[in-house]
């Protein structure tokens, strides 16, 4: 049987020949320890900071500036318990509902051990409402943590202005990148934050290593505690294989950035209208232009999208909606956008990637518009 067509890639991506080739003489040759003096140390070390510079450059960061870290998760980890604990004399912290649940948990811990945090809403097409951001801002908020695009519907917030406006309440802001990083441009000037997470899985490089910007000059406290590594932020010996696949995935992805964004929105926006051809009443989730390029999310009229995923196996895509024992509930996303709960239960989202081709996506069309008719 054939793999099926693969249009999750928003959930994770395959790695790159050219990210394996690089990381093979530190999986079977280069073993040292980058802390150690010797030549097998430095060696690695080397390698280590070259990656770490690749990083750096795909947004526009010092090297310096780039923490690794296992991956977006311990990244938006240590940026925001590390800089609600470093400015622990300020006591609130902004963010919004439709946050990934690597921030929304920090967030409640944070909220539990006595911290204000406020969740700011958005509007029908996914968006932060800046208005709201600064009704809440004043000189006892910390930090605003808001995703630069979301993980389910592609939307991109206002970063840039969000940034100007927690900067003049002397507030620290954080964005997850993990979604947009490598999809569309991400810098961190343009963007204008203190923080910002990326995750390594996210564009064609292993599982298992992310990084968090650390704009200079700004503080944290760590998270976990052991020796110096990473300036002290992030103990633990170099996952130094995976780091340099990293760096090789970002220098990859800073090198074929805008045509690779242009050739991927065009097979998006055709994939969207062949649906809409075959299936009547076929909805868009999100905002219709400030999206990422790749991310297609969308309503199915009157059935279930995990029924109609049930019926195309040939296809591997996701609900962005959680099946429990006790039933399926519908997207948090979704429903925050005033999406009503049965429509949000038949929304699919398709997410296309660097090895999706016309004819993936017109098979993509024919499978779904026959699992929709056969599931009504």
């Amino acid at each position: 049987m054939n793999n099926p067509i693969y249009l999750d890639h928003n959930a994770t991506t395959p790695l790159l020949p050219e990210v394996v080739e690089a990381m093979m003489p530190y999986l079977n040759k280069h073993f040292g320890n980058p802390s150690s003096s010797h030549v097998y140390g430095r060696r690695v070390r080397t390698a280590v900071e070259d990656a770490r510079a690749q990083v750096a450059a795909l947004i526009g960061a010092n090297s310096e500036e780039i923490v690794f870290t296992s991956g977006g998760t311990e990244a938006n980890n240590l940026g925001i318990r590390g800089a609600a604990d470093f400015l622990s004399q300020k006591q609130r912290i902004i963010t919004s509902v439709i946050e990934h649940p690597a921030t929304t948990q920090p967030c409640r811990f944070l909220e539990r051990n006595g911290k204000q945090i406020s969740w700011l809403p958005v509007d029908a097409a996914g968006r932060v409402r800046t208005a709201h951001i600064a009704e809440q801002l004043d000189r006892n908020t910390a930090l605003v943590t808001i995703m630069h695009a979301n993980n389910e519907t592609g939307t991109i917030q206002p970063i840039e202005e969000i940034s100007r406006l927690a900067h003049s309440s002397d507030a620290l802001v954080h964005t997850d990148a993990a979604q947009s990083a490598g999809k569309i441009p991400v810098h961190v000037n343009d963007l204008g934050v203190d923080l910002l997470s990326l995750a390594g899985h996210k564009l064609y490089a292993p599982k298992g290593v992310g990084a968090l910007y650390v704009r200079k000059g700004v503080s944290l406290q760590p998270v976990l505690y052991g020796a110096s590594h990473e300036r002290g932020l992030r103990p633990g010996t170099e996952n130094v294989a995976s780091m340099i696949g990293f760096g090789a995935a970002c220098e990859i992805a800073a090198s074929t950035l805008e045509a690779e964004s242009k050739r991927v929105q065009s097979l998006r926006d055709e994939f969207f209208a062949m649906l809409q051809s075959k299936i009547p009443g076929l909805m868009l989730n999100g905002h219709e232009t400030l999206r990422l390029p790749n991310t297609l999310n969308v309503r199915f009229p009157d059935i279930k999208g995990s029924f109609i995923l049930a019926n195309a196996p040939e296809l591997a895509a996701s609900t962005g909606s959680a099946c429990h024992e006790s039933g399926e509930s519908a997207s948090k996303v979704l429903l925050a956008m005033g999406i009503t709960n049965d429509a949000a239960l038949c929304s699919i989202r398709l997410t296309l990637g660097r090895a999706t081709t016309f004819r993936d996506i017109q098979q993509a069309v024919n499978i779904l518009a026959y699992a929709w008719k056969n599931s009504v």
